[in-house]
């Protein structure tokens, strides 16, 4: 399961209307009951963290939106989010 993309403004999400770009903490607030509601049905092991951008810099900055999954996988296990954030693509992608 990809978890990512939720920062194009097709979701449903108006950060992009504000004045300010969204912080990672706005993000992460935003985008948590999704993303953890997917961890737990799929584990870690079967989840990952990914970017779309450039399309999601319509919404944020590329460190944002990785802070933002920072925040989300905080209480993960260092197990989980070497998963979420490496382990998991590099198998699914083959990379050795």
């Amino acid at each position: 399961m990809k978890l990512g993309g939720l920062a194009m403004v097709v979701n449903g999400f108006d950060f992009h209307t504000n004045i300010l770009p969204p912080s990672s903490g706005e993000l992460a607030d935003a985008w948590r009951p999704y993303m953890e509601t997917l961890i737990e049905l799929f584990g870690a092991n079967r989840c990952i963290f990914e970017s779309n951008f450039p399309v999601d810099k319509a919404m944020c900055s590329y460190p944002v939106l990785w802070n933002a999954f920072k925040r989300i996988a905080a209480g993960c296990s260092a197990a989980e989010k070497a998963a979420l954030f490496h382990d998991t693509a590099a198998r699914f992608y083959r990379i050795g």
